[in-house]
């Protein structure tokens, strides 16, 4: 049975992880994904452990599914294949600053004449409408913007980024509901459309659901900020022996938390009687959940808790998270045989489509460049065009490269910065 989006053909022009991400998950749905790269490539085919160059492992967990043409883009017989590609698909999906599309010929209105039924997609750092519409971003320079840094500012002292790229993957998941939203309603209207995704616009969004706070109101009944995870006390409680997750959250859970702990003196105190009560003295009551906490070891307070309604969770490591019993239940994790790169383990799609199930290991990451003969000839291209584009380096095939030096295994490679 093929996904969701079987019979959706997406052209690719992104790279790093905001945009091939969002193009893996419409691929894992059933989308047919062809990624155009530069005679470069995407720089995240050489980013993490790898066994050969140009396949490492940052770029195989944002990739698979798909197929990889190149194309040289400064090149106008490869801009006119690409038109090529446009005129026949469903969408098209880009990362670069606008002024780049400009230049390239490639903007929404360049194309929609020949495929009005096209949705184009540009997940951009700032909005094409305001000032800073033409600035360059990466995942730092948004969580910088957005509040994410100050945040962490204001519990940590100094500002800081997350170890994570949320900006890129937020955006990217909004790029994915943006997308399918704009086949809906062409399903039901024939209409192409324009898509705009910036990561500052879509991280504002994001941090301020909750932080908006007492600026909702007009004028402000406060600062902004929710209380409660402005405290540098709200992290992982320590045990006896380690560490736990545990949040008695609704006035019910801190009536279980209190019996079961054998503290109901504190079901009385003014402090903590109601939910909005606990978060206007939240230091007090993290401090009071802490020193009951610390009395016993996680796994007896797991095996406590976890018959009631109260969330809670020994911390995982990265290494944890492989053997996880729920994970292997589920079979969340993939372990595929890929031609070139050997045995991989693959993280699983994580929405269950009764109906029309994804598969996750249609197709594996492909090399730069794999499928350009077959996806310009699926475009109607003869072959001596194709030939033509490939003496003159407007498109090819890179040929596969052999084990990267000093990184026969994946254990053995150097490490790249993230995105």
């Amino acid at each position: 049975m093929p996904g969701p989006l079987h019979g959706i053909t997406i052209i690719e022009l992104t790279s790093v992880v905001l945009g091939p991400w969002a193009c893996q998950m419409l691929a894992d749905m059933g989308a047919d994904v062809i990624k155009v790269e530069a005679p470069r490539g995407d720089s995240n085919r050489s980013l993490g452990a790898a066994r050969h160059a140009g396949m490492a492992a940052l770029y195989l967990t944002c990739n698979r599914n798909k197929r990889s043409i190149v194309l040289d883009l400064k090149n106008p017989d490869a801009r006119a294949a690409l038109r090529r590609l446009t005129d026949r698909a469903d969408v098209l999906i880009h990362n670069n600053r606008p002024q780049a599309m400009r230049k390239l010929e490639l903007e929404y209105s360049d194309l929609k004449t020949s495929n009005p039924r096209l949705i184009y997609c540009g997940a951009y750092g700032y909005s094409k409408r305001g000032p800073y519409g033409n600035l360059g971003a990466l995942d730092d320079s948004i969580q910088a913007a957005s509040g994410i840094a100050h945040l962490n500012e204001l519990v940590l002292g100094e500002p800081r980024y997350l170890p994570t790229i949320v900006a890129d993957k937020t955006a990217a998941l909004t790029v994915v509901y943006a997308v399918t939203a704009a086949l809906f309603h062409r399903e039901r209207t024939g209409e192409g459309q324009e898509i705009e995704v910036p990561m500052f616009e879509t991280m504002v969004n994001f941090v301020m659901a909750e932080h908006l706070w007492g600026m909702s109101f007009v004028p402000p009944l406060g600062k902004p900020g929710y209380t409660r995870l402005m405290s540098k006390h709200r992290k992982p409680y320590r045990t006896l022996d380690g560490y736990i997750a545990l949040l008695p959250y609704l006035d019910s859970h801190w009536e279980i938390f209190c019996r079961a702990v054998g503290r109901e003196d504190l079901l009385s105190d003014p402090r903590f009687t109601t939910l909005a009560d606990r978060v206007r003295h939240i230091d007090d009551t993290y401090g009071t959940t802490a020193e009951i906490l610390a009395a016993r070891t996680t796994r007896e307070w797991l095996d406590l808790f976890r018959a009631t309604s109260i969330p809670a969770q020994a911390v995982n490591t990265l290494e944890d998270l492989i053997n996880d019993p729920h994970l292997q239940a589920t079979g969340f994790w993939h372990e595929v045989e890929h031609p070139t790169e050997g045995a991989l383990r693959m993280p699983g799609f994580p929405v269950d489509f009764g109906a029309a199930p994804v598969q996750v290991t249609r197709r594996h990451a492909p090399q730069l460049g794999e499928h350009t003969r077959e996806v310009l000839e699926g475009a109607g291209l003869r072959s001596d065009e194709i030939d033509a584009l490939i003496a003159t380096g407007a498109a090819g095939r890179i040929a596969p490269a052999g084990p990267t030096e000093g990184t026969a295994t994946a254990s053995g490679a150097a490490q790249g910065d993230g995105a």
